[in-house]
């Protein structure tokens, strides 16, 4: 890419989107064409058709999507179906409609079935029954896989799918209802560290950043922890869902960004399809390699924290996946390794978190 290319990143603002932007500021690029989601809504066709026909971007990364946790994908099943199919299909058609070069679609790796041999290799892809609770989103990140591929071989595009690991960082999801296992976790284990330590102003600070349930810090204290009960959270106790037990891998957002711009400078298609007639699974795993339990991370977490109060575990609630390890041989092949390990991840993020809630407190 060139330093002057026009760069669309679609969800600029997300975990991934922003981290991204930064990362190609950082690289010397200069040349962006951002929009936030009041300005374009991507599941919107004629809109997306109509800023690719003006804007004529060069490259695209599509890390725009809705995402959510367990919770979230098992209940809103249809949103994340048709929410992702959505901005899938409008971004990657209007990609080839507009002339786009090089396009970078972003999945997840829960598009591999439930079962997979460990670890994960790309070739696992649709062998057997994909995990129950979040299907819908499987489905709609294997289709877009699926669409890159097929451009590719009937219109000559290179468009490139990667699949990041649990990714967590700066710019996080913290929303008690809607957020992946380590934010949620994080802010769970603060809410009940200041609880625990009768911090009412920290305590309502977080809540005043991120109100839960549209209930901020300035409701009365009954509320408060009535609203905290209701999501495990209690005075030297801390829930969370499942036994604890299922291991999962973790990588730093901003080294999933500095991969994304890895592959976007260094990668083709040409470099990823197979010699057979049948192509299939030309989509790279990006992760660490490297896996660790629910309950451990959990652990870490409230030693990071300082949380003296006891974590239980509910096993009525589903855990999920058991195990989901990506096989990354592919991407060190292709010259990429991460470099953040899991312990200091969690210290870097629970300091931005903490410190995100002072910024929109002094902002108030």
């Amino acid at each position: 890419m060139d330093k002057n290319a026009r760069i669309y990143v679609a969800g600029h603002r997300g975990l991934v989107g922003s981290a991204i932007l930064k990362n190609l500021h950082n690289k010397g690029y200069n040349n962006f064409v951002l929009r936030t989601h009041a300005e374009l809504d991507l599941t919107d066709q004629t809109a997306v058709a109509r800023f690719f026909a003006a804007e004529r971007p060069e490259y695209v990364f599509l890390s725009a999507a809705h995402v959510g946790g367990i919770m979230a994908n098992n209940t809103y099943r249809a949103d994340f179906i048709y929410i992702n199919l959505m901005i899938q299909n409008n971004v990657i058609h209007a990609s080839h409609q507009a002339g786009v070069k090089k396009l970078l679609f972003l999945g997840s790796t829960c598009i591999y079935p439930r079962k997979t041999p460990q670890p994960m290799r790309e070739d696992s892809l649709l062998t057997s029954p994909l995990e129950y609770t979040n299907e819908p989103y499987a489905i709609a990140k294997i289709a877009g896989i699926k669409m890159c591929e097929s451009y590719n071989l009937q219109y000559g595009t290179n468009y490139i799918a990667v699949m990041p690991t649990n990714l967590y960082g700066p710019n996080d999801n913290f929303n008690l209802e809607t957020s992946h296992v380590l934010p949620a976790m994080i802010r769970k284990i603060h809410l009940a560290h200041t609880l625990y330590q009768k911090d009412w102003q920290t305590l309502r600070q977080d809540l005043n950043a991120r109100p839960v349930e549209d209930v901020s810090g300035s409701a009365s204290e009954k509320e408060i922890i009535a609203l905290l009960a209701k999501y495990g959270i209690e005075d030297g106790v801390v829930t969370l869902w499942g036994t604890g037990s299922p291991l999962r891998e973790f990588l730093w957002s901003e080294e999933m960004a500095d991969a994304s711009v890895y592959i976007m400078e260094h990668v083709d298609y040409a470099d990823l399809k197979p010699a057979s007639k049948e192509v299939r699974n030309t989509h790279i795993n990006i992760g660490t390699g490297v896996e660790i339990s629910i309950r451990e991370a959990a652990t870490r977490i409230k030693e990071a924290i300082g949380f003296q109060g006891k974590l239980k575990f509910d096993a009525s609630k589903p855990d999920g996946t058991l195990r989901k390890l990506t096989d990354v041989s592919k991407l060190h092949a292709l010259g990429w390794h991460h470099s953040i390990e899991i312990n200091e991840g969690i210290n870097r993020l629970y300091d931005w978190y903490f410190n995100d809630i002072i910024e929109k407190r002094n902002i108030q």
